[in-house]
C-alpha cells in the first residue's frame, strides 16, 4: 500500500486512533513530538517518533517525515488538517498526503466560496443579507467572519439599526484572528440544530454518505456530545440531506473523508424538519467520527488510508444503512465549578470503562502530563446500544465508571447534562448547553458522600495522616475523630479500608458502603466516583510575586502570559483589563476591580503563571491613604 511508514502529523488521541488502523493495515506507524508530549502515548504507540519545535510548523514535519523514511503524512484533524499550503508541500515533497486535494480544502476553506458552491451545485443555503442593510432583509440576521471559526468574527443583529457597527465590529475581530476582514451576512436562526453528514470519495468517481451526526449540544461553539443517527432525522430526510452533502463533494472535486455541516430550523417535538442548509464543509476527519463507525460497521480511517493509496471504495450506497445507535462524550480537562477554566496536572490514576458497547479514543495513561499548550480534549467516551435510550444508559455509566485521578475533568457534568429531560428526549439545539448554564440548572457539586469520603481516604492511606485540608471550601470545616467524620454540621459514622485492587478503597458512611479510587502521597490525595473528583492537600501553595501584597487578584486558571496592558504605578479605572492569560486555546482577561494604582506586578508576555498564583494588585486611593 504505502513504501514507508505513514507519519501521523498529530498527537494525542487521534495520533494514538489513527496509529490502531495503520497498524491494523500490516503498516508502520511515525509519529511527532515536543517537548512537552516526549512522554505521550502516542509516541509510544507508534513505530518511530521524530522530535518537532511545533505541530503547526509544516517544514519541520515534513522534515520529519523525512527523516522517518515516511511515504504518507495523515494530519488527524486540528493543526495542519486543513492548511491547503501543507497538503500541497506534502504532495510536492513527493509523499502521499491523506486528504482531500489541496483545491477542495482551499475552496471549502473560504465560507463566502464554499457556499457559492453549495449553491451551484444546488444545495440549500441560508439566505443572504447585503452587508449594509440595503434589499429589506428580515431580522434577526447573522454577520459572519469568512476565515472565521469558534465563533469569532461573529455577531447576531435584532435590529436594522445595529447592522452596520456590528459589521464593523466583526471585520475588526476577524481581521485580528485570521487576517482577513471579509465577512458575510446571512438570516439567523433562531434555536437551530446542527446536524452534519459524513462523506467518502475515493480518486474513481464514487462519492457516498454514511448518514448524519447530531451535534447540538455545543458551548462556545465547541461540541460537547454528539450521536449517530440524530433525533429527529427520518429515512427520508437522511436521504436528502445525503444527496445534498455527495452533490457538493462532487462539486468540489472531494477526495477522501470529509463532513458537510447542515443547520436545521427548529421544529416542534416529535416533528421531522423540512428544510435544512448549508454551514460548512470540514475537510478533514471529524472529531466525531467514532459515532458514525459505529452505526456502520465501517472505519473511517481505513478508508482515508485505502482511498489515498489509489484503492477504489469497496462500498456501495445502497448497502450503508445505520444499525442501532451510538453516542459520544468529549472529555475536556476543565474545571466545570469553575467556569469550565482549563484544568491541568499530572494523571495519577486512570482506569477506563470496560462496560458492553463502550469505546475509548484516548492517550492518556498514569504519568501523563496535562499542560496548557494544547487542546483541552483528553480523550472520548462512546457508547452504543440497539437504539437511543440503550446508547444513552451506557454511556451515562461509562462516564461514572472512568477513573481519572489528578486533573478535573467535565465527566460528571456530562452526565448532569445526560440526565436532563429535554436532552433524553432528543430535544435539543444549539443554544441549549448556554442557556442551561446561564440558569445554572444543573448541579455541579460533588456528592455529599465524596468530601467525607475524600479525608477518610486522606487520613487512612497517606503518611503522614494530616493534617489536611479540602482544594474546594463550600462545604466547611472537615473533622476526622475516633470513627466519625464531620464536613460542616453533618456527621457520619465511618470505616476505610483498602480493596484488593491498587488504588481503591471502600469507605462505609453510616452503614452504606462505596467503593472509590483513591491516589495518595505525603502532599495530595485524589479521591473520585461517579465522575466526581475532590483533593485534599496538607497545605496551600505559597507563590511568589505579588502575593505579599494584599488583595491581589490571582490567576484563575494555570497558563500562559498573552498580553500585559500595564505596568506598576500605572492609573486604571474599574474594568480596565490588566493582563490577558491563554490556556488551552482559552483566552481570558484579567480586569481591574476597582479604580486605582497597579502594584505587585511583576510578569512578562510568556510568562507562565499556576492557578491562583497572585498577578497584580490595584490599590484604591482609599486604601493607600489609610496604609
Amino acid at each position: 500500500m504505502f513504501s514507508g511508514p505513514v507519519l501521523i502529523a498529530n498527537r494525542g488521541e487521534i495520533a494514538v486512533r489513527v496509529a490502531r488502523s495503520v497498524h491494523a493495515l500490516g503498516l508502520r506507524s511515525a509519529a511527532i513530538f515536543t517537548d512537552a508530549d516526549a512522554d505521550a502515548v502516542h509516541v509510544d504507540t507508534c513505530d518511530t517518533a521524530v522530535r518537532v519545535e511545533s505541530y503547526l510548523d509544516g517544514a519541520a514535519v515534513l522534515e520529519a517525515a523525512a527523516r522517518a523514511g515516511a511515504a504518507a503524512v495523515h494530519p488527524g484533524y486540528g493543526f495542519l488538517s486543513e492548511n491547503a499550503g501543507f497538503a500541497r508541500a506534502v504532495v510536492d515533497a513527493g509523499l502521499t498526503w491523506i486528504g482531500p486535494p489541496p483545491s477542495a480544502i482551499e475552496l471549502m476553506g473560504d465560507k463566502g466560496a464554499a457556499k457559492d458552491a453549495a449553491v451551484a451545485a444546488g444545495v440549500p443555503v441560508v439566505p443572504a443579507v447585503a452587508p449594509d442593510g440595503s434589499g429589506d432583509p428580515v431580522y434577526p440576521v447573522v454577520v459572519k467572519a469568512v476565515a472565521g471559526g469558534g465563533g469569532k468574527g461573529m455577531r447576531v443583529v435584532r435590529a436594522a439599526g445595529e447592522l452596520v457597527e456590528a459589521t464593523a465590529a466583526a471585520k475588526r475581530e476577524a481581521m485580528s484572528a485570521f487576517g482577513d476582514d471579509r465577512v458575510i451576512v446571512e438570516r439567523y436562526l433562531e434555536r437551530p440544530r446542527h446536524i452534519e453528514v459524513q462523506v467518502l470519495a475515493d480518486a474513481h468517481g464514487t462519492v457516498l454518505h454514511l448518514g448524519e451526526r447530531e451535534c447540538s449540544l455545543q458551548r462556545r461553539h465547541q461540541k460537547v456530545v454528539e450521536e449517530a443517527p440524530s433525533p429527529v432525522v427520518d429515512a427520508a430526510l437522511r436521504a436528502r440531506m445525503g444527496e445534498a452533502a455527495v452533490a457538493l463533494a462532487r462539486a468540489a472535486d472531494y477526495v477522501g473523508a470529509g463532513t458537510v455541516e447542515f443547520i436545521v430550523p427548529e421544529t416542534a417535538p416529535g416533528e421531522t424538519p423540512s428544510e435544512f442548509f448549508f454551514l460548512e464543509m470540514n475537510t478533514r476527519l471529524q472529531v466525531e467520527h467514532p459515532v458514525t463507525e459505529l452505526v456502520y460497521g465501517v472505519d473511517l480511517v481505513e478508508q482515508q488510508l485505502r482511498v489515498a493509496a489509489g484503492e477504489p471504495l469497496a462500498l456501495t450506497q445502497d448497502a450503508l444503512q445505520p444499525s442501532g445507535w451510538a453516542i459520544e462524550a468529549r472529555l475536556y480537562a476543565e474545571d466545570p465549578a469553575a467556569g469550565f477554566l482549563p484544568a491541568t496536572g499530572t494523571v495519577v490514576g486512570y482506569r477506563e470503562p470496560a462496560g458492553a458497547g463502550v469505546r475509548m479514543d484516548s492517550g492518556l495513561r498514569v504519568g501523563s502530563v496535562v499542560g496548557t499548550q494544547y487542546d483541552p480534549m483528553l480523550a472520548k467516551v462512546i457508547a452504543s446500544g440497539a437504539d437511543r435510550a440503550e446508547a444513552v444508559r451506557r454511556l451515562d455509566r461509562a462516564l461514572g465508571e472512568l477513573e481519572l485521578l489528578g486533573v478535573a475533568t467535565n465527566a460528571a457534568f456530562t452526565r448532569a447534562l445526560l440526565a436532563r429531560e429535554d436532552v433524553a428526549a432528543g430535544a435539543m439545539d444549539t443554544g441549549l448547553l448556554e442557556r442551561v448554564l446561564a440558569a445554572e440548572d444543573l448541579d455541579l457539586l460533588p456528592p455529599d458522600d465524596l468530601v467525607p469520603a475524600a479525608m477518610l481516604a486522606a487520613c487512612g492511606t497517606a503518611r503522614p495522616p494530616g493534617p489536611w485540608r479540602r482544594v474546594l471550601e463550600d462545604h466547611g470545616a472537615v473533622v476526622v475523630d475516633r470513627g466519625r467524620v464531620s464536613v460542616g454540621e453533618r456527621s457520619w459514622a465511618a470505616d476505610v479500608r483498602p480493596l484488593a485492587e491498587p488504588g481503591r478503597v471502600r469507605v462505609t458512611l453510616d452503614g452504606v458502603s462505596r467503593a472509590y479510587a483513591v491516589n495518595a502521597t505525603d502532599a495530595v490525595v485524589h479521591v473520585s466516583r461517579d465522575g466526581h473528583h475532590v483533593a485534599a492537600v496538607t497545605h496551600v501553595p505559597v507563590r511568589s510575586g505579588a502575593g505579599a501584597l494584599a488583595g491581589s487578584l490571582a490567576a484563575p486558571m494555570p497558563g500562559t502570559v498573552l498580553l500585559v496592558h500595564v505596568a506598576n504605578g500605572d492609573t486604571v479605572a474599574e474594568g480596565d483589563v490588566l493582563l490577558v492569560l491563554e490556556s488551552m486555546k482559552m483566552e481570558l482577561s484579567i480586569t481591574a476591580p476597582n479604580a486605582g494604582t497597579v502594584e505587585g506586578l511583576d510578569l512578562k508576555v510568556g510568562d507562565r503563571v499556576a492557578l491562583k498564583q497572585p498577578l497584580v494588585a490595584v490599590t484604591s486611593a482609599d486604601e493607600g491613604a489609610g496604609s
